[in-house]
């Protein structure tokens, strides 16, 4: 117990249609599913906030070996903003971070949530943008693509900075398609769209065909898509297919580990990330 009423502990799977509640009241997309897939990804790492056995905060992390580790799904109920609870689950999440002697730790952060990451040692590394495509009503051809996952390893690794090998191999129960040896996309449910992504590859060209291929499966649904606009490709491709740009992000990093050395990726071959909570 740290204060009068105020427990922070580990996430549970009971815990989840409360965490859902903070996440529609944020009208964030992710969905039930997205929940249990952070908790078991990380079961030590997921963390909420109780005030008088109400859940009022809540902070997930994912480790990428000691590389990298990715902080997301920090909310707040309304009726409990302006209390520091952010502030302390993020003390929590990088405490456990470093405990575990993560050389980076990022996130993808909100104009709510930036002033406070400042504080806390995060520093601006890129802007990042959701995109959204409404309903589509006419025909779309579906160009042919491998169905299934096939990535390549050093190719993904380039592109993230990271093994994230059992991040991809869970995202891909719902939708995955590769072209060999340029590149791969996932997209799956969410509460409010479906989501594209992530989506790594060599060239605009299979970047086209695999969103192509999404985008033809899913006509009749609104498309999410978080881009890094480093990649211009990216934003042109965007905008070919009739997206819109939603909202704006920034991309945070903070050393985990004194000395670590910088942290490689390549956001040209990036052409959608996984998710804000996954990077």
């Amino acid at each position: 117990m740290e204060a009068s009423g105020v427990l922070i502990r580990p996430l549970r799977a009971s815990d989840i249609p409360a965490a859902m509640r903070l996440k529609e009241a944020a009208g964030w997309n992710q969905t039930e599913h997205d929940w249990r897939n952070l908790l078991e990804l990380e079961p030590e790492g997921c963390f909420v906030l109780e005030c008088d056995g109400v859940v009022a905060s809540t902070a997930t992390c994912i480790c990428y070996g000691r590389e990298l580790a990715w902080i997301g799904m920090v909310l707040t109920a309304p009726e409990f903003r302006g209390r520091g609870f952010a502030r302390r689950l993020m003390e929590r999440a990088l405490e456990f971070l470093r405990a575990r002697g993560v050389a980076w730790i990022k996130l993808d952060a909100t104009d709510m949530g930036r002033p406070l990451y400042l504080k806390l040692g995060f520093q601006d590394e890129a802007p990042i943008e959701r995109w959204a495509r409404e309903p589509f009503a006419g025909p779309v051809e579906a160009p042919p693509v491998a169905s299934g996952l096939a990535v390549e390893e050093a190719l993904d690794r380039e592109a993230f900075g990271a093994d994230r090998r059992h991040v991809l191999q869970r995202l891909a129960r719902w939708e995955a398609v590769s072209l060999p040896g340029a590149g791969y996309a996932m997209g799956r449910p969410g509460s409010i769209a479906f989501y594209f992504g992530p989506c790594v590859c060599r060239s605009p060209q299979a970047a086209r065909s695999l969103l192509s291929y999404f985008l033809a499966r899913h006509p009749q649904q609104t498309v999410f898509w978080d881009i890094l606009p480093g990649n211009r490709a990216a934003l042109r491709l965007a905008e070919e297919f009739g997206f819109r740009r939603r909202r704006q992000l920034v991309r945070m990093v903070a050393p985990g580990a004194a000395g670590a050395p910088p942290l490689a990726h390549n956001d040209a071959l990036v052409y959608g990330i996984a998710g804000f909570e996954y990077g």
